[in-house]
Formats: structure tokens, sequence, C-alpha cells
């Protein structure tokens, strides 16, 4: 995802500037101060996580927002060849491969060399044409020619059952009206269509458009042509894990206060993705949250919590510079295992919000931004009086 108006000053931070613990209450503690150096991260050698990552048995690898644009993380997909794997081995991939289809089609071919299975979702960067020139009409076609492409590489966008295990990928996009939280006021904030890109390099046919609901419902309407494929997944399988590029709650993003463009919230999620979600986990989710879990991605935010029932992880690989201000890093624990041996994996971890508000309140009435956000706003955009 990108959310800049400003390059040289405006991103979306994991964390605070400075510091590593956001309360009295919460400390995250991390064992990658060994990699640190002088200037940088140096860059350990990719080790899939353990003990979950041994054994002949389905595993299940999890990644969002690979951003291939980028060399740094082409290389690290090129490397991930280079790791010995299982027959039976699967990756979820979240979205946000690569903006031009070239480079998503080499992406997801790098990626079907390394794993036995490939899902996928699409995200708002693989079908911008900013850079396609005149090879699509607009963004629709380019997303037929993704899943086409798909289609020819083996990698699946449909309902799946790999053993004892359901895969079930879910279209969607974003609507404004999923922010229902208050908004912050008294800053100049840039606008949506200033801040966010897809309103520029994404095209949409007439009807179509991300000023209202029409993109959330399509894409939302494309799983309905997989009902009966996902019937017969909460038919056979106990253990199901869903998945989607956006994010199907607002308690799974960082309080506006909190981030440095504060209507981010307005172009991350949607609704009936979280309907589709309970549709196929149960209303209530599960008590303990050992069988339903769903992966997403879009934000940047490494995040694992467990909400009315239903487990959430983002385990995004995200822009390097982003990488380089976690205090996970990235590039060593990526893809996340998120399931082998018949079980779920322990938490990710640290995951600096989730962790945050797993001992803190969420209090969206709160407006005061937060000290980091304070200062930036000051030294670049005037207050209203």
């Amino acid at each position: 995802m990108v959310v800049r108006f400003n390059p040289s000053c405006l991103t979306l931070y994991q964390h605070p500037h400075h510091s590593v613990c956001f309360s009295k209450q919460v400390s995250v503690k991390s064992s990658y101060g060994r990699h640190m150096k002088r200037g940088g991260i140096s860059r350990p050698q990719i080790e899939f996580p353990s003990p979950l990552g041994n054994g002949e048995g389905l595993r299940v690898f999890v990644v969002s927002d690979l951003h291939t644009d980028y060399a740094e993380n082409l290389n690290w997909v090129k490397c991930l060849n280079n790791v010995k794997h299982n027959v039976n081995d699967v990756l979820l991939v979240a979205g946000d491969v690569a903006e031009t289809y070239d480079l998503f089609v080499v992406t997801m071919s790098l990626l079907k060399e390394r794993f036995e299975h490939v899902l996928y979702v699409p995200g708002n960067h693989d079908l911008w044409c900013r850079r396609e020139g005149q090879k699509y009409v607009d963004s629709v076609e380019k997303l037929d020619k993704l899943l086409e492409a798909c289609k020819a590489l083996g990698v699946e966008t449909q309902p799946m059952v790999i053993g004892e295990l359901g895969i079930i990928p879910l279209f969607s996009w974003y609507h404004e009206s999923f922010d229902r939280e208050k908004d912050i006021t008294g800053f100049h904030i840039p606008p949506l269509e200033m801040a966010c890109k897809d309103f520029h390099a994404c095209k949409w046919p007439h009807g179509l458009s991300n000023g209202d609901m029409s993109l959330s419902m399509y894409f939302d309407a494309m799983n309905d042509k997989q009902l009966e494929m996902m019937e017969e997944v909460k038919m056979k399988c106990d253990h199901i894990i869903t998945f989607s590029h956006f994010v199907p709650r607002q308690e799974l993003c960082p309080e506006k206060r909190m981030l440095f463009y504060p209507k981010l919230p307005k172009i991350i999620g949607s609704d009936s993705l979280e309907d589709r979600i309970r549709s196929i986990h149960g209303a209530e989710g599960r008590k303990d949250a050992s069988s339903a879990c769903h992966v997403f991605g879009h934000t940047h935010f490494c995040w694992d919590a467990v909400v009315d029932g239903i487990r959430y992880v983002q385990a995004p690989l995200a822009y390097p510079r982003e990488r380089k201000r976690r205090m996970n890093g990235g590039e060593n624990w990526l893809p996340f295992c998120i399931y082998a041996e018949n079980k779920f994996s322990e938490r990710l971890n640290p995951c600096f919000w989730s962790d945050y508000y797993s001992a803190n309140p969420r209090t969206p009435h709160n407006t005061e931004l937060a000290p980091w956000v304070a200062r930036f706003y000051r030294q670049t955009h005037p207050v209203d009086v």
C-alpha cells in the first residue's frame, strides 16, 4: 500500500521513533539486536521458523505485500528457492505482489517453483495501470489477465481442501464508510485523492469508483461464484484459513491519532469482507480460536490477535525502508509458518500494535494526536485556527 503525500517525510510507521515501548504496560522484546550494525540492519540468511518448520507433513506459510517492484524485495523472493522445502508446503499470498503484469508473472513463477501449492488474492497495487501503457482498458481487464496468468502458472485463486485443512481466498476492496471512528480535526490532513495513489493509478469502468461502495460490492460479488466450494470446505474441514488483501475489521489498524496519515482507515477495509469471514468461521468464531484464522495484508503492520473467536494475522514483507524500522525485521522469519503438524502455530511476535492493544484499550473517542504525529503536523502542516 502507498499512502504518502510527502515522499521525504510520511510513511506508515510500525511504531514511534526512538522507542519500542508503547506504554508502561507493554514492552516489546526482540532478539534481532544481534543483526544490527551501524547505519542499518544486516540481513541474516532466510530461515523458516521452528519447530513447526520441521517434518514432512503439510505446512502453510503466509506473506503479503511483496512489492517486488523493489529490487531488494525481488531478490528476497529469489532467495526462497535456495531454502530446503517439503513436498507439501503451501504459500498464501495476500495481495500486492507487483505493480506490473510482467513482474507479477516473474514473482509468482518463482514462488510456484518453491512451493507445491500457491494461493493468491489480488491487492490494489496489482491492479495499477499507470506503468502498463495501453495494455489494458482498465483495472478490471488487468485483473482478468492476472487471474488467467495464475491459472496458467498453477496458482490457485479458489477455495480448496489440502489434507484436512480448508483454505478460502476472499476477493475484496475498501470503502470509505468502513471507517466509523471519530475523525481528527484541526490539522491540514491531505484528502484521500492526494494521499492514496489508487485514485490515479487504477482505472475503472463506468459505475465503479473508489469514492463509494461500488468497488467493494463488485469484488465481494466475485466470492458468490465460489459459494458451493466454500460450503464443501466448511463440511469437510475443522481447520479453515481464509485470507484477503484488505482489512476486515477496523480494530486491526491503529487508532487514527497514532497514524501519520489519520485518514488511513477510510481506504483499508470492507464490512462485507468481515461478513464473509463470519459466514465461514461462524458469527462468534471459535471459543479457543484454534481452528479459525484469517490472514490479511495492505496496511503493512505486523499483526496477530484474536477478535471475537477468530485469529487475525498480517505478515507483510512491505517496503525495504519499513523493514529497517521493524524490531523483527522481516527477511529472516517470512513467510510466516501459520500451520503445521495439524495445528496452528504460536502467535507471531513481536507485533507492535497488536501487542499494544492486547494490554491497552482502544480509545477512538480520543482525537488528540500522539506526540510523534503531532510533531510531524506541526512541522509540515499548520493547524487551523
